[in-house]
């Protein structure tokens, strides 16, 4: 049974996107957001086996048209519920690469799918956001998930730290805004390899060496439920042997 409240994931894969969702949709309805169907269509269709409501959406964060597109089958199709958490979670644009040898095209790519991808779902996200308050249990609530890039711009990592400086830049603007509106904006460090099919076989000297996506989705509902006395901008998250 649909709930009268909604969750938009954007970023959905077989790997944190999809433990997002699984923790997000035994609370609310959700839709998923991904380029690819083949991304998101097992998820989506084991929420719904489960007894949850969800749907999937192919997306380009990047291109505006595609996202006020999937905005507006959203509106289309959940025209009561309110949009209680939207998180922005697309992992594009990480480009590892000597700085000579970069192109344009990767640059420009690091930058589309981080800033602007971020900039386009947080434009469509956050009018659904402001008007879910008071309707939901928690505060509305909108996360973008970073990297150990957000903060540092390693060698032949100029691409993708561009895109996600550009991202969390966005992040905090949109925090000192929109939180005295009652939105709860945060951004996640996440620093360190996750645990998801394509690092399986990667093979590291500790056990612990790789970040659970199961426990990286509840740190996101954890920051959703936080009061709105104690709203948390930044979380990082990272193995405890990680040197930072």
């Amino acid at each position: 049974m649909a709930s009268k409240t909604l969750a938009i994931i954007a970023g959905v894969g077989p790997g944190t996107g999809a433990s997002i969702a699984r923790k997000f949709a035994k609370s609310y309805s959700v839709v998923v957001l991904a380029r690819n169907p083949d991304n998101y269509n097992p998820v989506v269709q084991e929420i719904n086996a489960s007894g949850g409501q969800a749907i999937g959406i192919s997306t380009d964060v990047s291109n505006s048209q595609s996202v006020n597109a999937a905005f507006d089958k959203i509106v289309e199709q959940y025209p009561s519920q309110k949009v209680a958490a939207a998180i922005f979670n697309p992992g594009g644009g990480f480009v590892r690469k000597p700085f000579l040898e970069l192109t344009e095209a990767d640059y420009s790519t690091a930058l589309a799918s981080q800033g602007q991808g971020a900039f386009n779902f947080a434009q469509r996200s956050i009018p659904l956001l402001l008007e879910a308050r008071g309707a939901s249990e928690y505060p509305p609530t909108l996360i973008f998930t970073g990297a150990t890039a957000s903060l540092k711009g390693s060698a032949n990592f100029a691409a993708f730290a561009s895109g996600k400086f550009a991202l969390r830049a966005l992040a905090q603007s949109l925090a000192r805004e929109f939180g005295p509106q009652g939105v709860h904006v945060s951004h996640t460090i996440i620093d360190g390899i996750i645990d998801i099919p394509r690092t399986k076989a990667w093979v590291l000297e500790h056990e612990d060496a790789k970040l659970n996506p199961d426990a990286i989705a509840d740190s996101y509902w954890h920051l959703h439920t936080q009061p709105r006395t104690t709203f948390a901008f930044e979380l990082d998250l990272r193995p405890y042997i990680e040197k930072w």
